[in-house]
């Protein structure tokens, strides 16, 4: 089957919230991004003049166009994102930017600590996400601390540690936004149940 050529590619997108692939000329996926308007965006990369030179090869290596048309750019954000974990495309390592959005992590630890985070780890613990806006992500965490008790500190809960008297209270604990687990006046199982309602 013949590929159209680009130009008719260009023209026929839809001015739409998605998600587009490049492809070079082996069919091999190069480069996966988002648009609010995916025509608007599309065309962006062949009318204007990058200063990236790696930007500039990119452009000049595509030899296909593919395009997933999605509901809202939400939507697009988390196909995006998707996408580029599957195939790994080459063009988006090689031009990524500080651009990280932002994840709601629960920790992998003992009492486990919920915050907002940038930088998701294997292991590390669950996260939820990714949000397009911050704000979403601090007024989610303002919901789950108003509701919920829970830790800030960074300290090592470890049941010998507790056992032992190596902490104290903080102020929180005196504020009534956590229940002192460091000084074993919360069980773990209680504090567990928490965990399980903020999931």
């Amino acid at each position: 089957m013949d590929v159209p050529a680009l130009e008719i590619q260009l023209q026929t997108l839809p001015n739409q919230p998605g998600v587009y692939q490049y492809f070079d000329k082996d069919d091999t996926i190069i480069y996966v991004g988002k648009a609010k308007n995916l025509k608007k965006r599309v065309s962006s990369y062949f009318t204007k003049t990058h200063d990236s030179g790696k930007t500039r090869v990119l452009v000049k290596k595509i030899a296909r166009i593919k395009h997933i048309v999605v509901e809202t750019e939400t939507d697009a954000l988390l196909l995006e994102n998707n996408l580029i974990k599957k195939h790994k495309p080459r063009y988006n390592v090689l031009l990524k930017d500080d651009k990280s959005y932002p994840w709601i992590c629960i920790k992998n630890e003992r009492f486990p600590r919920v915050f907002s985070t940038r930088r998701v780890f294997k292991g590390g613990g669950e996260y939820y996400g990714p949000y397009t806006s911050g704000k979403t992500v601090h007024t989610l965490l303002d919901l789950i601390k108003g509701l919920y008790p829970l830790r800030t500190c960074n300290y090592d809960l470890a049941e010998t540690k507790i056992e032992a008297g190596k902490y104290k209270v903080c102020l929180e604990y005196h504020l009534k936004n956590c229940k002192g687990a460091c000084e074993g006046y919360e069980t773990e199982e209680a504090y567990n149940e928490n965990i399980k309602a903020i999931r």
